[in-house]
């Protein structure tokens, strides 16, 4: 690093800090503005501050341990919740927006009633307001500790003064600005931290030693280039060297059952978490779903390329890296390769994406904490402007709480695993409670605790190992919370009837509860929000797949799949022309 490259990471922090600065007044106004912008976010804004939340320091590494490991197919461990994303975007993201509320907890009181719904609140906002939301923070701090360890060889017990000065900056600018300082600079952080992925990419394929994509695609195995994991038989992983290589019934786990079963943050059944922040934070209904839909987009099709392309290239810039070290791959080639000026772009680019998620986690935390806990069971009646005040303060005790789980934390090796498991067949209860009014706080409570249980009986009392485990866990989970869900008495009524009313989700499930208030119009053409549904999954897929094909040189495959995609994008447009929007929310 020379004196411009660190000019240029300095200037990024003092904008990112004027954002913050600049928003100050406008979030202390209310919780309303401090925690969903006034509800007035564009699409695009929205939509790209998703993006960015999802995009954390360690993304780009963990994809070149993917790639490095598994080939491109590497990818499908996280590519199959395309399925799930897509539902959100069709089927919930207008619903979200309609509810009226602050956050995904305060739903749990709008749609069940009684003690189970306030414990099921409260439970909720401290368990994920502060115990999950810094434990992934900490990781997130974990990673940026590597990134830095590797990218200058500064030693763990230093490296993290850095990592608390970035998180206090980004804490102190999450703390004045709410939501609005977030998502906007969000939206410049995201553009920096592309740029710099992409230029990372075209200066490591020019390299000498890799060729660019051609002589890249020479040197390189063909079972690192398939983009589609092996149904694995006998002898087939040997064949394909280390492509990802999945029995039939761990593939089917994956696409036909991980990603509406499981609870895992950010791809959360129904949506949830930071992404229903968002989508309850658009401007109307309209905005919420063009949000999500360019969400799910960018998140698949537009950011994996570049990581993916530095991923391959680390196969043959160092091929020596042991099977742990290979994500490191991505910071020794921005380390060794980069020129002045681009260094400093590029070490910005990963703070920007580092600051990004963090400051997302430390307001939607927040938010769980003021809105579900503080003001529902400990102050109902706290003016605005001290709400506002408590929340700064808690913004900065939350970032405080994740530097001290940082430094406890070892590896985060197999944490998503356990996490999906952990929440393995909760997933339908999500999706549920939004169409079956019979769906009430104990099935909840419920699909919370069995799959925990059902968890610790697989991992420890049998050799079943992920993702098999998922048909064993999500059926116990779902057997029990339905027989919890028949065995206890149901929502109140007259809370069904007000939730139908604001909501009028529609559909056969509530046809018992819409007979009670026949003066709201029921909605409608769910076959047609269905087909969008398909068709939104074809064109992720189909452009995710054209765009790697064109990448790769295989012209031809990649002007087809495209094609497709664009087909697929047609038939959504179609419908969701202004005209077809007004039809699909009668």
């Amino acid at each position: 690093m020379h004196l411009i490259d660190w000019i240029i990471v300095l200037s990024y922090f003092v904008f990112s800090a004027a954002i913050g600065i600049y928003f100050t007044k406008r979030a202390g106004k209310n919780i309303h503005e401090y925690f969903l912008s006034g509800r007035n976010l564009p699409w695009w804004l929205a939509g790209t501050s998703m993006v960015a939340t999802t995009f954390a320091a360690d993304t780009p590494l963990a994809v070149t341990e993917l790639v490095a490991k598994n080939g491109i197919a590497g990818n499908w461990l996280w590519w199959n919740f395309i399925f799930g994303g897509m539902l959100t975007v069709f089927f919930f993201a207008r619903l979200w927006r309609r509810a009226g509320i602050l956050t995904d907890v305060e739903f749990v009181e709008l749609r069940y009633s009684g003690k189970a719904a306030a414990f099921l609140r409260g439970f909720r906002s401290l368990y994920l307001g502060i115990f999950i939301n810094c434990v992934i923070m900490g990781w997130v701090n974990l990673a940026m500790a590597a990134i830095l360890e590797g990218m200058f060889g500064i030693p763990r017990e230093s490296v993290m003064t850095y990592i608390g000065l970035a998180l206090a900056i980004t804490a102190a600018y999450s703390a004045l600005s709410g939501m609005w300082g977030v998502v906007v600079t969000d939206a410049f952080q995201f553009v920096l931290a592309m740029v710099g992925t992409i230029v990372l990419a075209f200066v490591v394929l020019a390299l000498p030693q890799v060729g660019g994509v051609s002589g890249l695609v020479e040197k390189l195995p063909e079972w690192s280039l398939k983009l589609t994991p092996v149904i694995e038989s006998h002898g087939t992983a040997q064949a394909f060297g280390g492509a990802l290589a999945l029995s039939a019934a761990a593939f089917l786990a994956f696409v036909g059952v991980q990603w509406w079963a499981s609870w895992y943050p950010g791809a959360e059944p129904g949506g949830g978490g930071y992404v229903a922040q968002r989508m309850m934070s658009a401007k109307d209904e309209k905005h919420s779903l063009f949000a999500t839909l360019w969400f799910t987009i960018a998140h698949y099709c537009i950011r994996p390329w570049p990581w993916i392309l530095v991923g391959l290239a680390t196969l043959v810039l160092y091929p020596e890296l042991s099977p742990a070290d290979k994500k490191l791959g991505y910071v020794y080639a921005m380390r060794d390769y980069l020129p002045i000026g681009l260094k400093g772009m590029l070490v910005a680019s990963f703070f920007a994406a580092y600051m990004s998620t963090i400051a997302t986690q430390l307001n939607w935390g927040t938010s769980y904490v003021i809105n579900d806990f503080y003001k529902r069971f400990v102050k109902p009646n706290a003016v605005e402007k001290r709400l506002v005040l408590i929340a700064r303060a808690t913004t900065i005790t939350m970032m405080i709480l994740s530097l001290v789980i940082t430094g406890w934390l070892e590896t985060i090796s197999g944490a998503w695993a356990f996490i999906i498991e952990a929440g393995a067949g909760l997933g339908l209860v999500l999706i549920l409670r939004w169409f079956w009014w019979r769906i009430n706080a104990w099935s909840e409570i419920a699909a919370i605790i069995t799959p925990l249980v059902a968890y610790a009986y697989v991992k420890y009392a049998t050799t079943v190992e992920f993702p098999e485990s998922l048909f064993y866990i999500v059926a116990v989970t779902t057997c029990s919370w339905m027989l919890v869900t028949f065995l206890t008495k149901p929502t109140d009524g007259e809370t069904l009837k007000n939730f139908y009313r604001r909501v009028h989700p529609g559909g056969i499930g509530w046809k018992p509860i819409a007979e009670l208030v026949p003066e709201v119009k029921r909605d409608s053409g769910y076959a047609r929000v269905f087909l969008n549904w398909v068709a939104g999954i074809v064109l992720v897929y189909a452009m995710l797949f054209g765009v790697g094909k064109l990448i790769l040189g295989q012209h031809l495959e990649g002007v087809m799949f495209l094609f497709v995609g664009f087909l697929a994008a047609g038939v959504i447009y179609r419908d969701l022309s202004k005209r077809g929007f007004e039809k699909l929310m009668e």
